[in-house]
């Protein structure tokens, strides 16, 4: 029966680390090496990169064509959230977590922007009824 000391437990997994630290230095490929995270091509980000571009030129294509009013804003909206899309898809590596973890990250937000619109429309139906009521009355 052998007993270890914490010392020996420690100086172990220093040991093990520096090893580890080593090779990935080096550039062998261990499987310990690549055991903390998964490589993606880097074609991946060459491409997203690629469409963040064009969706940035579409966006700026908005105010270069002179769009206005409710068009103007969707557009700019469009884009932004189709950025945003890519960048949480890829570069926040979403697209490779559990469905549920990525629920628990994104539906917050969108419950919060739906509860924000459903302000937005009693506002200005509360507006528009005040209008109504009280401007008759003067």
């Amino acid at each position: 029966m052998t007993s270890t000391t914490k010392t020996d437990r420690v100086d172990a997994t220093v040991v093990a680390h520096t090893e580890i630290a080593r090779s990935h230095h080096a550039g062998a490929a261990t499987p310990k090496a690549h055991a903390h995270g998964r490589q993606h091509p880097l074609k991946l980000y060459f491409t997203v990169w690629i469409l963040l571009f064009v969706l940035s030129a579409g966006s700026y294509a908005v105010d270069y064509f002179n769009f206005h009013g409710y068009l103007r804003w969707t557009l700019i909206i469009a884009f932004m959230l189709m950025k945003a899309g890519l960048i949480v898809a890829v570069f926040m590596h979403m697209a490779w977590e559990r469905l549920a973890l990525v629920y628990a990250i994104l539906l917050p937000p969108l419950a919060v922007l739906v509860f924000m619109g459903i302000m937005a429309i009693e506002g200005y139906y509360t507006n528009f009824s005040r209008l109504v009521f009280f401007a008759s009355k003067s």
